[in-house]
């Protein structure tokens, strides 16, 4: 494949780099740099503030959410020209992480499924930043099984009654809305009786739990829904095909998550190439090489493996089962490049301090953060599965459940 860019492209690129020299927060740029993985580090600014400001600014100047619909927010651009934008965009885009469940997950399923006044309303505010999204998937009781939850809305005149709970929410907490997956038939098999709806996260009876991380962040939440009232007119989809719904969301959550995974590769690389390793750089030690050669074959086989995605993408195509490759892969790769970083420095793999270790602490802040990588977004085991079946053709797992009514599969619950 040319990677080389065409003319209309170079002239797209001269674009963006004039509108980030112009625009882009550059008193930031430092501090950004040295994010760990998993923290947007912006010094003494505050962070949502300024990732807000940043997408306001970029939306001002028609540069939001390059590949939606102008109507919407975004500028009817290409694949390629989002490829572009993120090469130029660099450490700045460090501060889109605050938004990219709402315009990486949600804003597709609000594409697909919202009434036109509700794309209007919401919309090109969530491409603006003015508002904030989250995912309500997860659940305690329901582990990787998503078809498993047991959040219950109930019909009531012309709203919805929800009552239950939800884990691992990236994001509630400075959330304005969330799309948010229930359960209101459990007489039939649990992939038919869910239904999805979208709330405003001020509604009352909901309550937002922070969870403290092992890295010291809470990036994730619990969320509690007690006799929360939806209308039904922010029902997204039919009652009871909210299964169907949440594919649509799946799919882009595996695009938007598999392509924005740090590997560790680019940092690893550095990293050796300064360290000294008993007298000489270790760069030029054989296993240390060795190790190089491997993540550098990964690394090429995700750029070309999301390559393959946006020429999809580019024809018209939904995202397929073959994101989950990138995430599965990327994952595993970061943990194992911070484990090997780590130990190469020895007892300095022990700092934590972003001024005093190698690297910026960028791997201790990777290792801590590595096993939510592989579980949020669909566990190392459930994107196995989906490779298998969907794209090897390989036999489903056996499901002693199948077809049966959810409220008659056993369960250990009192």
């Amino acid at each position: 494949m040319d990677f080389s860019d065409s003319p209309a492209q170079a002239e797209f690129r001269n674009e963006v780099k004039a509108f980030i020299k112009a625009s882009a927060p550059h008193y930031l740029a430092e501090n950004l740099r040295k994010s760990g993985f998993g923290h947007t580090n912006t010094g003494e600014y505050d962070t949502l503030e300024e990732a807000k400001k940043w997408q306001r600014t970029k939306s001002d100047a028609g540069w939001a959410c390059l590949s939606w619909p102008s109507e919407y927010g975004g500028r009817d651009a290409s694949p390629i020209e989002n490829v572009i934008w993120a090469q130029e965009e660099g450490v700045y885009g460090r501060l889109s992480s605050t938004f990219i469940i709402g315009q990486g997950m949600c804003a597709p399923t609000l594409m697909a499924y919202a009434s036109d006044e509700h794309k209007q309303r919401y919309l090109p505010k969530l491409a603006s930043g003015e508002e904030v999204w989250c995912q309500l998937f997860s659940e305690p009781h329901g582990g990787s099984d998503l078809a498993g939850l047991r959040t219950r809305a109930e019909k009531d005149g012309d709203e919805w009654v929800v009552n239950g709970q939800k884990i691992w929410t990236s994001g509630a907490q400075h959330s304005d809305y969330g799309i948010l997956i229930t359960r209101t038939d459990a007489t039939v098999a649990k992939h038919k009786g869910l239904t999805m709806f979208f709330l405003d996260m001020k509604s009352p009876g909901v309550k937002i739990v922070p969870i403290k991380q092992a890295n010291g962040n809470s990036e994730f939440n619990e969320v509690y829904f007690d006799n929360v009232r939806i209308p039904d007119h922010q029902r997204l989809g039919e009652v009871g095909e909210g299964w169907r719904v949440s594919i649509t969301t799946l799919m882009n959550e595996r695009l938007a998550i598999g392509g924005s995974i740090a590997t560790g590769f680019p940092e690893v690389y550095d990293l050796v190439s300064k360290l000294d390793l008993q007298g000489k750089p270790a760069i030029d030690n054989a296993a240390v090489r060795s190790k190089l050669a491997q993540w550098y074959v990964k690394a090429s086989g995700l750029k070309n493996s999301s390559s393959r995605m946006l020429t999809a993408l580019s024809k018209g195509d939904m995202p397929g089962p073959e994101a989950s490759m990138g995430k599965l892969v990327a994952g595993n790769m970061m943990q194992d490049i911070a484990k090997f970083a780590i130990d190469l420095q020895g007892q300095a793999g022990l700092l934590v301090d972003p001024d005093t270790a190698e690297g910026a602490a960028r791997f201790q802040a990777m290792l801590l953060r590595s096993p939510a990588v592989r579980i949020e977004g669909g566990t190392d085991q459930i994107l196995r599965n989906i490779i298998g079946e969907r794209v090897l053709g390989l036999p489903e797992d056996l499901r002693a459940d199948k077809g049966m009514p959810f409220n008659e599969i056993p369960t250990g619950l009192g």
